[in-house]
């Protein structure tokens, strides 16, 4: 679903001055430290842009802590030879027009050398200019609609931004993943789509469509409802006269939970499937009943072996939000950019804006063991990783009932 200078310092003391009073005006977060690193050459800061407050905060809040974990754990290690880290999280309220605020202030600061965000892809595109334009490198654990990296001509694609990257792969996988499962395992002939009209849930609704429809099954009903709509009776006694087999959702789950219970009551007893935006124990304590499905990118993290370590120190922390769906991809992300800027600079460099361009390239070529398994892009931004999963309600929970690579 999402889409962020120190000048040269040769007195010491007037840096450390310089720091302190730009620290005065913000929220920062996560420094960790060891006593035995030099951090003599001040403080370097990673931006998250993600929703904080609000609706979506279950999985903003994911994605702030393991950012925040990830600087905390570089600190420890002294990564970055001569400076200390630090997180400075924005709210962007899962609103493009607050996003473009953060990404603006974001920019504006010459110590923030990277941005771990968005979570939604419409915010991203708001986000993506203002970052590119100061140079500011930006990675998404969580932005999915292939336009972000390739542009709307995917026959055609071409690079956007040269800062922008994800760890996540992207819709025109996971909405082919989603129709084959639903129409060629779950047997599923007759699918009704709704959707948001957002850029993430109607570009995944239009993938999952096409491919649906090539795999045999036909779309009875599209219809399309608002993000703060909460009465969906006019629109589902639309798709309940379509008499599907089952409902497609591109959203998030502050409306698939409800409308999931809602078709229920009105006698719509099938499955409604989703994406990654329904993928959070909130979209069941919202209405999301037994047999709903949903895809997500990557394997589950607590099945993964490369995620053991992630998993136990984001407990150690204490946090009181769950890592959710995106938090081991924005721990990775966050690595990437805090990597990158260590092999930027050396044992002896010091930041200054001439150094973006070299970070910019370092990210890009950057190649590193993740919670999540293995991080790397490719010359678009994207990442390698096309592994999915598929989820199914079952005992009030999400189980994984498929994970592998898309196979095309």
């Amino acid at each position: 679903m999402r889409n962020r200078t120190v000048k040269a310092a040769v007195v010491v003391m007037a840096g450390a001055l310089a720091l302190a009073a730009c620290g005065t005006n913000k929220t920062e977060s996560g420094g960790g430290g060891s006593a035995s690193c030099d951090t003599s050459k001040g403080t370097l800061t990673i931006g998250v842009i993600a929703p904080l407050t609000g609706n979506l905060s279950a999985l903003g809040l994911g994605i702030q802590h393991s950012a925040e974990l990830a600087v905390a754990e570089a600190n420890d290690k002294c990564t970055v030879k001569g400076y200390k880290l630090t997180v400075d999280p924005e709210d962007d309220q899962a609103t493009p027009q607050v996003g473009a605020q953060a990404a603006t202030k974001l920019s504006s600061d010459s110590n923030v050398v990277g941005v771990v965000g968005t979570l939604n892809s419409s915010v991203a595109q708001t986000v993506q200019p203002i970052l590119s334009g100061k140079k500011v490198p930006q990675i998404s654990p969580a932005n999915t609609n292939p336009s972000l990296t390739k542009g709307t001509d995917l026959s055609n694609p071409k690079r956007q931004f040269p800062s922008y990257f994800r760890v996540c792969t992207t819709d025109n996988y996971q909405g082919p993943d989603a129709a084959d499962y639903l129409v060629k395992k779950a047997g599923k002939k007759k699918i009704a789509i709704i959707q948001d009209g957002k850029t993430y849930g109607a570009g995944l609704a239009a993938a999952f469509s096409e491919r649906a429809t090539t795999d045999g099954a036909t779309i009875v009903d599209k219809e399309q409802v608002g993000e703060k709509d909460t009465d969906f009776s006019g629109v589902l006694t639309k798709v309940k006269a379509a008499a599907p087999d089952a409902i497609y959702y591109g959203g998030e789950y502050p409306v698939a939970g409800p409308l999931s219970k809602q078709a229920q009551g009105l006698g719509l007893n099938v499955p409604v499937m989703g994406g990654d935006g329904i993928f959070d124990p909130k979209f069941i304590d919202l209405g999301g009943k037994e047999g709903d499905l949903a895809t997500s990118v990557g394997a589950p993290t607590e099945s993964l072996d490369t995620a053991k370590d992630f998993v136990k120190a984001y407990a150690a922390k204490g946090y009181k939000d769950p890592y959710a769906a995106y938090g081991a991809f924005s721990y990775d992300a966050a690595n990437a950019i805090i990597a990158s800027l260590a092999t930027t600079l050396g044992d002896s460099g010091t930041w200054a804006d001439g150094q973006r361009d070299k970070l910019i390239s370092n990210i890009g070529s950057y190649k590193g063991n993740g919670a999540t398994g293995a991080v790397a892009f490719d010359q678009y931004g994207d990442s390698t990783n096309k592994v999915l999963t598929v989820y199914q309600v079952t005992g009030k929970e999400w189980k994984a009932v498929q994970t592998g690579p898309f196979e095309g």
